[in-house]
């Protein structure tokens, strides 16, 4: 079997890195407003092609979670704490009772990352959207330097997943696809296969907020779309993240390798393979991180920073630049 990848599913990663740095070459790339004194900053992402497997299990009471999830934890990443967002809804046709289950979602994301919904904004698109599309943009208030003084010895904590969250859908996708699979289906050790891809995305903010009250946090990534590559946005280009001890992935990550026939170095820099949130530490830092981030989530110390360029792997021999 030939190796599914995420590029010959669709996605091409490097290219999109280059639309990335052809827009910012043209607008530029301030990410932050001064405003009386308060830097103001704001994300905006979507749920993606996770919410085609939403329509097949006709289930969208949770995609809202994954819009707020994907916008708020990449704010904490520059050490901004949300405090509101807008929604974007657009549908090939309107349903009223898919739109109230998408809003419980939203509700629920809100609270758990303890912002406000300020607004929103429907669409009718019957000639542009095929179903649905959800997006948003959250806003939030610079209240830490991240990223900042990283070091050679300082030490890289991981936050555990709650499964695929909300990237890498067109290529997970198309492996259950290819392979005769319809969500509905269940598969021993994960149970039925729609319903462990709908689990949301997870919200990080509480306990980052705390940590970063306390403790002196150097860097943040947040592990989405492009895997262990986003470590790499907070780690300047004399260093770089060694993965001593990653997380043992979620038995989706290995059900979709082996289906796919797919490669350690395609899963890692697709998926986030079990660690959502990198944090980085001092060393004498450590023990007093863990155990304040395991009193909301499972963390562990997965590696450490070194002079050089990259993220590496040691155990499995991968290495992305």
């Amino acid at each position: 079997m030939d190796e599914f990848t995420y590029a010959k599913a669709g996605v091409d990663i490097e290219k999109e890195n280059r639309v990335i740095k052809k827009l910012k070459g043209i607008i530029g790339s301030d990410d932050r407003i001064l405003y009386e004194g308060m830097q103001i900053v704001m994300s905006t992402d979507g749920v993606g092609s996770k919410i085609i497997v939403a329509n097949e299990m006709k289930k969208w009471d949770t995609i809202g979670i994954d819009c707020i999830a994907m916008n708020v934890n990449d704010l904490l990443c520059i050490g901004a704490k949300p405090l509101a967002f807008v929604d974007y809804l657009a549908m090939e046709k309107m349903d009223e009772s898919i739109a109230e289950q998408i809003a419980i979602g939203l509700q629920r994301g809100a609270e758990q990352a303890g912002v406000k919904i300020v607004g929103g904004e429907t669409a009718t698109l019957p000639e542009i959207i095929n179903g649905l599309d959800l997006a948003g943009t959250a806003v939030g208030i610079v209240e830490k330097k991240i990223p900042s003084d990283l070091k050679e010895g300082d030490i890289l904590i991981g936050l555990i997943s709650n499964g695929l969250h909300s990237n890498g859908f067109t290529l997970a996708r198309k492996v259950f696809k290819e392979n005769g699979y319809s969500f509905s289906d269940e598969i021993d050790g994960i149970g039925v296969i729609g319903e462990e891809l709908l689990k949301p995305t997870r919200i990080y903010v509480k306990e980052i907020v705390e940590l970063w009250e306390k403790i002196e946090v150097k860097g943040i990534a947040h592990i989405t779309g492009s895997g262990v590559y986003k470590i790499m946005r907070m780690i300047s280009s004399q260093f770089k993240f060694v993965i001593d001890d990653p997380f043992i992935p979620h038995k989706i990550f290995q059900v979709i390798k082996n289906l796919g026939n797919i490669s350690d170095y395609e899963m890692y820099k697709t998926f986030n393979m079990g660690m959502g949130i990198v944090v980085a530490v001092d060393r004498k830092d450590v023990d007093d991180a863990l155990q304040m981030l395991n009193k909301h989530v499972e963390a562990k110390t997965v590696g450490r920073i070194e002079k050089g360029k990259g993220v590496i792997i040691p155990s499995m021999n991968l290495k992305y630049e």
